[in-house]
């Protein structure tokens, strides 16, 4: 069982019945508080660093709107026949509002499934003037994380910055050669020009950690490819929230910040992210067990009989049990079809958007630098997309 995962999902499938000689189902109440995924289930896990000193306003922007476009390159990827799930953690470092004794580094989000909250965070981001230290940065992120000891798990620290990358009191090359040897790569995309980056040794990080050394122009917009299924894509959006069938303490805040994403996605939909956002909602790194009983009556150990009166939202307080798995199959199977709409126009766009990308010859941003880095390495551990 792999835990703290932190993309997704489970069969759309009734699983609320348990046979009468099995053990106990764990109280809902303890489902909530870990993110599980199924052993055979594959893993991706990835680790943003950034750069928060005051130069680095436009990545932070690049970040905000492009994380759903991130989760979304392997939607279409399989592993062993199985789509993977997407574990997401972030660190900034360099502000000078940061602790000094820390090395002006904060762990934003540990390695989670939780994407609200990690879009949450990017948007609350600010920068200001500070110290750089991208030795110790990727120190932080090594040692903490939860990374899985599996060799098949795709495990990469993608660190974007602009300054010396030898900078700090940590050995930069050690931090990446420490990296490599638990299995994880370390991708660097410096935020100026290839030149200056080398001169400052960003390739050399890359080099140390079997990763790639990427520049881009962080203050250029994203480039986004309007698609003819966009509209519809985002229309769906609205059916798909009214399949959340909130339970718990936790649901008030969750699904405020559900909402809240939707609107920041909405807010820049000239970068694409409010498409993007759409589609990382239908597949399988969108899961919300702690407060969603569509997502969590698909957990192993789910028991709708364990869920308490009080937790539930007023529409099935009056129910019977069987009246409740029944709303529950009822929102599963309609939530089920919304994805299957959503990933059939998706695929159109695609198609479209393909032949439209071969017109353009824009620089990098921080999207396209990553997503050329994530698959060519995926495909090493047997991750294979669509054609």
């Amino acid at each position: 069982m792999k835990t703290q995962s932190i993309l997704i999902a489970t069969a759309l499938s009734a699983c609320l019945a348990i046979a009468k000689d099995a053990q106990p189902p764990a109280p809902v109440a303890e489902i909530a508080k870990v993110e599980t995924t199924a052993a055979d289930t594959p893993l991706v896990q990835i680790a943003v660093l950034l750069d928060t000193s005051g130069s680095m306003s436009g990545l932070i922007e690049q970040a905000k709107t492009q994380l759903w476009k991130l989760v979304n390159e392997f939607i279409t990827a399989k592993q062993d026949g199985k789509t993977p799930v997407v574990q997401v953690a972030l660190y900034e470092y360099g502000k000078s509002s940061l602790r000094a004794d820390e090395n002006w580094i904060r762990q934003i989000q540990p390695l989670t499934r939780d994407l609200d909250k990690v879009s949450e965070e990017l948007f609350a981001l600010t920068t200001n003037g500070g110290e750089e230290y991208c030795g110790a940065v990727i120190q932080r992120a090594t040692q903490d994380l939860a990374w899985d000891a599996n060799p098949k798990v795709y495990k990469a620290i993608f660190i974007a910055g602009n300054e010396p990358f030898t900078q700090g009191p940590i050995d930069s090359k050690k931090s990446c050669q420490n990296a490599i040897a638990k299995g994880i790569i370390v991708n660097t995309i410096h935020c100026g020009s290839e030149a200056q980056g080398i001169a400052e040794h960003w390739n050399q990080g890359a080099l140390l950690a079997d990763g790639k050394y990427l520049v881009i122009d962080q203050n250029q917009a994203i480039v986004h490819i309007e698609a003819p299924q966009d509209k519809e894509i985002v229309k769906l959006n609205e059916q798909l929230n009214s399949t959340y069938i909130n339970y718990g303490s936790a649901a008030p805040a969750a699904k405020a910040r559900q909402i809240a994403q939707d609107s920041n996605a909405a807010a820049n939909a000239q970068s694409g992210a409010e498409v993007q956002r759409v589609i990382t909602k239908v597949g399988k790194s969108y899961f919300n067990i702690s407060w969603d009983l569509v997502d969590a009556c698909q957990q192993k150990d789910f028991d709708i009989t364990k869920v308490k009166e009080a937790d539930l939202p007023e529409e099935m307080k009056k129910m019977t049990v069987e009246e409740r798995k029944a709303y529950l199959d009822k929102k599963i199977a309609e939530r089920a079809e919304i994805q299957k709409q959503v990933l059939a126009l998706n695929k159109e766009r695609e198609a479209y958007v393909a032949t439209k990308r071969k017109e353009s010859n824009k620089n990098d941003t921080l999207d396209t630098a990553m997503t050329k880095a994530l698959r060519s390495q995926a495909e090493k551990k047997g991750i294979a997309w669509e054609k």
